[in-house]
């Protein structure tokens, strides 16, 4: 077990510094900047990295809507589930403490440090509801393309590249929105640094994946029956 959350700490970590680091380093840096579309092709990459590199130790959740999902699914047992949800928060935190000391390097401030946000905070100023919405829509799907891509009757070795392509779709749907989470520890890590707004506004970022990715679990396997 200790290998397993190894594994999750890992990998979630290099999600987040991978995703959030493309967004604080390099989303607008003066004259390369890589945009809404280079972000999400990152956050991408590092799904479909970690998923060839980690899959076999953990099955590379990095993610505790993912681990919810799969055990509402039956993939997976609820008794380690809370094991699972500490390393993949502890991944981000650790991710995001090394991004602050990166992006503070040469004197700027954080700013937004790519939190996840609705109202005020959205990139778009969407409402919470948009929000809630968004987070629970997104995240099912992410969590259907999952349960579908490892099944037994899927094509052998393709998951990462489904599950990563899946994962970019969905930023390049949603980051004007929420700046998009559908990861409840991607948005706790880079949320303890800002403080104030982004903890407050947290709740919804935990809540709204955890419901799209327990519907996904529970649809899934009536439709593989």
């Amino acid at each position: 077990m200790n290998k397993r959350l190894a594994a999750e700490f890992f990998g979630t970590l290099w999600l987040v510094l991978g995703g959030c680091g493309s967004a604080v380093l390099a989303a607008a840096f003066p004259g390369v900047g890589i945009g809404l579309l280079g972000v999400s092709f990152a956050f991408g990459l590092t799904v479909l990295t970690m998923a060839f590199a980690m899959g076999p130790i953990s099955g590379c959740h990095l993610n505790p809507a993912v681990t919810l999902g799969l055990a509402v699914g039956g993939r997976f047992p609820y008794k380690d589930l809370p094991g699972y949800w500490i390393a993949q928060v502890l991944g981000a935190v650790a991710a995001s403490a090394i991004l602050y000391v990166i992006a503070t390097g040469n004197g700027s401030a954080i700013g937004g440090f790519a939190s996840n946000g609705f109202g005020e905070h959205s990139p778009g100023k969407y409402s919470l509801g948009a929000a809630f919405l968004t987070e629970v829509v997104m995240t099912f799907f992410f969590l259907m393309v999952i349960l579908g891509s490892t099944a037994k009757k899927a094509a052998p070795g393709f998951a990462p590249i489904a599950i990563g392509l899946c994962l970019t779709l969905i930023h390049l749907i949603s980051i004007p929105v929420t700046n998009t989470s559908v990861n409840p520890a991607r948005s706790t890590g880079p949320a303890l640094f800002v403080g104030g707004w982004a903890l407050s506004q947290l709740w919804l970022f935990w809540v709204a994946p955890l419901i799209g990715a327990a519907l996904a679990g529970f649809l899934f396997p009536k439709l593989e029956d």
